[in-house]
């Protein structure tokens, strides 16, 4: 079994557009075998830029986190631990949400899901679902 932390925009997509995800995305989510989680950073994440109007995080927080609850996903909550992992990873990519993603699932034995081909070049504990 796979513990799988899924980034914000998949996380997005599998809440409301899963015709956005990709067949190996679909596929992973879909198997019994895999927990699912979602991290308090991605709930952050939507928060802020939702307030800051972007049309790509139009979605209620809120409901977005019942929702995944509702749907059997681990809420995944930030720590300090996870905040000095952030010091270990390279300046591949500079959105400090995706870098706390992936320092929690480095930390937490999970594999980080994402559809952005730049976090993906972390490699380790993330699998590119483009």
């Amino acid at each position: 079994m796979s513990l799988l932390l899924l980034d914000t925009q998949l996380l997005l997509w599998a809440a409301g557009l899963p015709e956005r995800l990709s067949a190996e995305a679909r596929g992973l989510l879909e198997d019994a075998a895999n927990r699912l989680a979602f991290s308090a950073a991605s709930i952050w994440e939507v928060v802020i830029k939702a307030g800051l109007g972007r049309d790509d995080f139009r979605v209620d927080a809120r409901r977005l986190r019942r929702g995944l609850l509702e749907a059997g996903y681990a809420e995944m909550a930030v720590t300090a631990e996870h905040a000095l992992a952030m010091a270990r990873l390279p300046a591949l990519h500079k959105d400090p949400f995706d870098r706390m993603l992936l320092a929690q699932a480095e930390t937490e034995g999970a594999v980080l899901l994402t559809a952005d081909a730049v976090l993906a070049r972390y490699g380790g504990a993330v699998r590119f679902v483009g």
